[in-house]
């Protein structure tokens, strides 16, 4: 079979496929519409998050058996067309699922500890142990929206503490040993934490909003290492500012460009607080993008389509 890859990845793709006896063809700068006129020559493609593959890109795919996508979601394929033509998806939450689980925890602890904030005085000269006093996680109640590959990393990753975690999705029998599945009425009631772990679709885009954050009991800390439009951030904005929402870790923006890769241009006011506020933590969306994660990304990636074609 003939591959096209059209991002970078991990050499081992490249290499088993060899392996395997596909013939790869690595185009990493074209762009979508010049992809479009060869696309009808290959079996599969691989894919990160350089343009999306919607129905006039897979019209086109004539030969296409599969998309490998290394990474945790799809929403950059039009899925339902792809499945209406039979080609085979593949995507790797499994490769990268530990280190967001690990990123959030890290996000969590920094942010009940003012670590950032810390460590920015210090090096300035200020020495101030009462204005960073922080507050334990013992005790707490973590709740975790989107119970897949990510949010059960972090569930895992949370054993260690004395704290209950409690989950909620969409999907029913979800839970496990680590968290107990609950509805939005009780997660809202409970939960000091909340952490997301949900794909982008028409549900959850938005899903974080003033009625939503309004609807719990009592303020929380917020993580995103999901997907930024998950969040209005707008909202979220008003929300640190009332104290309904105790401080936030973002690893996801709404405002991103859809290929993950660069900053976006224009900086909304809300970004504006977000950057300043010192309760609030950024990273630039790498929750999963670690040394490990980008070998076993890729790895995910082969042994799927090897146990689908070879």
């Amino acid at each position: 079979m003939k591959v096209l890859h059209v991002d970078t990845n991990h050499p081992l793709l490249l290499e088993q496929f060899a392996q395997l006896g596909f013939e790869n063809h690595e185009d990493y700068t074209s762009t979508k519409e010049e992809v479009e006129k060869k696309i009808h020559l290959y079996d599969g493609v691989i894919i990160r998050s350089r343009f999306t593959l919607d129905q006039q890109f897979l019209e086109k795919a004539t030969s296409l058996k599969f998309i490998g996508r290394v990474g945790a979601g799809l929403e950059n394929i039009d899925i339902r067309y792809a499945k209406h033509r039979g080609i085979f998806l593949a995507s790797a939450p499994e490769g990268n699922r530990n280190a967001v689980g690990e990123h959030a925890l890290g996000m969590l602890l920094s942010l009940m500890n003012h670590m950032c904030k810390a460590n920015r005085e210090v090096k300035k000269g200020k020495w101030d142990r009462e204005g960073n006093r922080g507050v334990e996680l013992d005790g707490k109640t973590v709740g975790i929206i989107g119970y897949g590959n990510m949010g059960k990393a972090f569930a895992k990753k949370l054993r260690g503490f004395d704290v209950e975690v409690i989950c909620y999705d969409i999907v029913g029998g979800v839970d496990d040993d680590n968290a107990r599945q609950v509805g939005i009425m009780e997660f809202q009631q409970k939960s000091d934490v909340v952490s997301l772990h949900v794909p982008q679709t028409e549900l959850t885009q938005g899903m974080v909003n003033s009625q939503f954050i309004n609807g719990f009991h009592k303020p929380f800390w917020l993580l995103n290492t999901a997907r930024g439009k998950c969040v209005v951030t707008e909202d979220l904005v008003t929300a640190l500012k009332s104290g309904k929402i105790l401080g936030a870790g973002l690893d996801v923006l709404e405002y991103e460009k859809k290929s993950f890769e660069n900053m976006f241009i224009q900086k909304p006011k809300a970004f504006k607080y977000l950057r300043k506020a010192k309760n609030v933590l950024l990273t630039p969306h790498v929750a999963g993008w670690t040394v490990e994660s980008k070998e076993k990304l890729a790895q995910t990636i082969v042994d799927k389509v090897k146990a689908k074609f070879c």
